[in-house]
């Protein structure tokens, strides 16, 4: 008989394996608590016959976050401006059965390259790559043969490698997100211009609930440009505070308290390459408390 401790002691790997799946902790969250839902609409009998709770688990969170990404499609087409994966801090907070592993995994570089993929090619890739099923079990998630969850794992593998510049360590990373800050703090264009990839790119995520860029911006310059009209318009009462997001060197604005904007960067070659911005509070709630 399995215990409900074993049981529950599935929640972190499906918590971690859901939020790599849908970019959102939110919907992270739900789709494991409605698998949790089944496995208690299981009858003792039916409990009692499966070998593995934590295999019957994953496949349920599996198929949930496969339907989910294919609604996410259709929502995402209305949302205003452009989605942004939802940012972790290091310091989650909460149930630790709740918290998501920060690992390379989960960088937001690497969460927005899974967001060009089809659902069934970052769920194939995601569960073979990283948590390392064989296709067979993918196989059985996605509802497809284990030789085409092998195409799709492929064709995703080739997006995320196409995607990568020259690695640049983590402490090599938090310096030059610092320069960038004081350069910004400063109103330096030149300074900033010299951090940035000349063909940079920075995104902004409001949700239409926040201020922000509707539209990418491309182009050191431009990018620069930009930021040295937020220091004229910062307000005195808001800080710019270094820290981890999604386990990588980031900045979060910050005002009486509340966070305000979420910063993530993506850096090779010792140069910013991609600045997230993240503005639309419904994901920011964990950022605050």
């Amino acid at each position: 008989m399995t215990t409900l401790d074993a049981v529950l002691g599935e929640r972190r790997p499906l918590i971690d394996l859901a939020y790599r799946l849908l970019g959102s902790l939110a919907e992270a969250e739900d789709a494991v608590q409605e698998a949790y839902t089944r496995w208690c609409a299981l009858s003792p009998a039916q409990r009692d016959a499966i070998v593995s709770p934590g295999a019957w688990l994953t496949t349920v969170t599996g198929r949930i976050c496969l339907t989910v990404l294919g609604s996410a499609r259709a929502r995402r087409e209305t949302y205003v401006g452009e989605w942004i994966p939802e940012p972790v801090p290091a310091d989650q907070g909460g149930d630790p059965a709740d918290r998501v592993t920060l690992d390379e995994s989960v960088s937001m570089a690497f969460l927005v390259v899974l967001e060009s993929m089809t659902p069934a090619e970052r769920v194939a890739f995601v569960l073979h790559d990283v948590f390392c099923h064989s296709f067979a079990e993918v196989a059985e998630i996605v509802g497809r043969t284990p030789a085409a969850c092998r195409q799709l794992a492929s064709s995703a593998r080739r997006r995320v490698r196409e995607s990568r510049g020259a690695a640049t360590p983590v402490a090599r990373q938090a310096g030059i997100v610092r320069d960038f800050k004081r350069a910004w703090e400063a109103q330096d264009i030149g300074a900033l211009i010299g951090l940035l990839d000349p063909g940079a790119t920075a995104t902004a995520d409001g949700g239409g609930l926040a201020t922000t860029f509707l539209h990418p911006l491309e182009g050191a310059e431009r990018i620069a440009t930009a930021w040295v009209e937020l220091a004229r318009r910062r307000p005195p009462a808001m800080t710019l505070l270094e820290r981890k997001v999604n386990g990588r060197p980031g900045l979060v604005a910050r005002e009486d308290g509340v966070t305000l904007t979420v910063f993530a960067f993506d850096v090779a070659d010792d140069r910013i390459r991609h600045i997230w911005v993240v503005r639309n509070p419904e994901k920011l709630r964990r950022w605050t408390a």
